[in-house]
């Protein structure tokens, strides 16, 4: 048996023989036992059923959660702009302030989650989002909902990098790039229940009932009820094991092997008695603590637990720099463009169109064209035939954009293991940027329907394609650490994105539009220069 020296990405053969593997991560080096099955060969033994379709439910849910609780504030803008007295300006950084909630998050519990485990990880930042959206209902002024916002996006940053870490970590080679492509299709759901929701609750005003001196509108009821989904989620898991991958990174091999063997009779019981799963042993990594280093107990418990405390976030700088290191460089480098690129794009742009239409269908026409109003769609803080609620015409159609995610979904599912997806990536963002060029031309309600539902059906294959690479495209030890940075850089430009829309859409709409275009296709042009992952084997 040859021995193997580990680098950034996977282990090569060096020569030697023997029974143990030396792994080298920075200046620390453990062993890696090459006796039992490698984690291909023993997620493949498992078989797959039941297991993965009721963690499909699960994480698909998580996931969905997390674009309901991003897009609703998209949809409640045109009403709660007399509630909470929002100006133009004030709508761009309500937008935009989740994201900066989310850059934080995905930094953060990404990289615990790649130290303390998937599952614990997951649930808390589930429930993070939960608990703060439902407080942000309840806010009676501009600033405490924005800060409760913010402290909600904190969740939704967590879990949307740490779902696919976990997901994926279940998932046979054969069928790895399918399978994360329909959970990625997932998000798609939450968009047309945050769109449906926003369509059957918000026009509805006998909803809103008085609590003390404040009024809970139908605004409100319907950010209470988007709440219900990342807290339900976070209760589906409690059901579920931690990642067998993660274990097995850990060396914590019985572990490992009890969830296995629970995949495995999940998945071959069909009524009868389950076989017995084959595999005995696993290639881990051999960690020199043990139980009793891991749960200390008496007087000294709280110093070892506070050194535990400083050595997980000195793991967490050293896996950040490794990122930056060769073969990753990059990869990383290309990948921080692309998340940029898209996000700025589709935030910027997505969580506008709700607003977008409701002008349209007080104005007529397209916002972006000149109007006795003013100059290149400039309009009055207070225009006179202006309601609080707008019409149902102006969700239906939010309802409808949503539903246009379908074919891009579909399409991505069918294609994402036939063709892979660093190229799916790359045809959709260049085709969003030149469909969102033609957002200039329109000039009535029905043509800006068209042209944004033909952005979001293309936009929705290059967010499918980016969970599929950012789940294959680095090693375990790295792989929430490096999506939660990623989607950190697309935090940062979403938040740019709607606060230029602010500051740009009542006077000058045609330069965010532009530069939306170029970005998306600027994003397309660099996803030429990632490796191709189709077939690649998970390190």
């Amino acid at each position: 048996m040859k021995t193997q020296q580990r680098g950034h990405m996977g282990y090569q053969p060096v020569g030697g023989g023997g029974n143990v593997v030396v792994v080298f991560s920075g200046q620390d080096s453990v062993q890696r036992r090459q006796e039992g099955a490698t984690y291909e060969e023993a997620i493949a033994a498992t078989g797959y059923g039941r297991f993965q379709y009721f963690l499909l439910f699960a994480c698909g849910w998580a996931n969905a959660s997390d674009a309901i609780e991003i897009l609703c504030v998209s949809f409640l803008l045109p009403s709660a702009t007399c509630d909470l007295k929002l100006t133009t300006s004030d709508k761009g950084w309500l937008s935009g302030v989740i994201f900066a909630g989310m850059m934080i998050g995905g930094y953060v519990w990404g990289a615990l989650a790649d130290v303390q485990g998937r599952r614990k990880v997951l649930m808390l930042s589930l429930l993070v989002n939960g608990l703060f959206g439902l407080a942000s209902s309840m806010a009676n002024s501009f600033l405490l909902f924005l800060f409760f916002r913010f402290l909600s996006g904190v969740g939704v940053g967590g879990s949307i990098p740490v779902v696919f870490a976990y997901y994926c970590e279940f998932q046979p080679k054969s069928k790895r790039g399918t399978m994360l492509s329909v959970l990625a299709a997932s998000w798609m759901f939450g968009n047309i229940i945050a769109a449906g929701l926003a369509w059957l609750v918000i026009p509805r005003t006998y909803l809103q009932f008085s609590m003390g001196t404040m009024t809970y509108d139908s605004w409100r009821v319907f950010v209470a009820l988007c709440t219900i989904p990342s807290l339900t989620a976070a209760l589906l898991l409690t059901c579920m094991p931690e990642s067998p991958k993660f274990l097995m990174e850990m060396g914590r091999e019985k572990e490992a092997l009890r969830v296995l063997s629970h995949v495995h009779k999940m998945n071959t019981a069909n009524g009868k008695t389950p076989r017995q799963y084959s595999i005995r042993q696993l290639e881990v990594t051999t960690k020199k603590d043990d139980d009793k280093a891991r749960h200390p107990r008496g007087k000294n418990a709280w110093r070892v637990r506070c050194a535990e405390i400083g050595t997980t976030f000195r793991v967490i700088g050293s896996q950040t720099v490794e990122l930056m290191k060769p073969p990753l460089t990059s990869r990383t480098v290309v990948m921080l463009v692309i998340f940029f690129s898209v996000c700025f794009g589709y935030y910027g742009l997505w969580l506008w169109l709700p607003e977008l239409f409701k002008r349209i269908d007080l104005y007529g026409g397209s916002p972006c064209l000149k109007s006795p109003a003013g100059i290149n769609g400039s309009i009055p803080v207070t225009p006179a035939n202006e309601s609080c609620i707008p019409s149902e015409d102006v969700y239906f159609e939010g309802f409808l954009t949503a539903i246009s995610n379908l074919p891009g979904n579909i399409f991505a599912t069918v294609l994402m293991h036939k063709l892979g997806a660093k190229i799916l990536l790359s045809g959709s963002l260049v085709f969003s940027g030149v469909s969102v060029f033609f957002f200039w031309f329109v000039s009535s309600k029905t043509q800006s329907l068209i042209a944004s539902c033909a952005f979001g059906g293309i936009s929705v294959i290059a967010f499918n394609s980016l969970d599929v690479l950012g789940a294959e495209l680095y090693p375990t030890h790295l792989r929430s650490t490096a999506m939660g940075i990623q989607t950190g850089m697309g935090r940062i430009a979403a938040i740019l994105g709607n606060v230029v829309f602010g500051l740009l859409v009542d006077t000058h709409c045609a330069i965010p539009l532009l530069m939306v275009a170029g970005l998306l296709v600027i994003g397309g042009l660099a996803a030429i220069k990632l490796p191709n992952t189709k077939g690649m084997a998970l390190h």
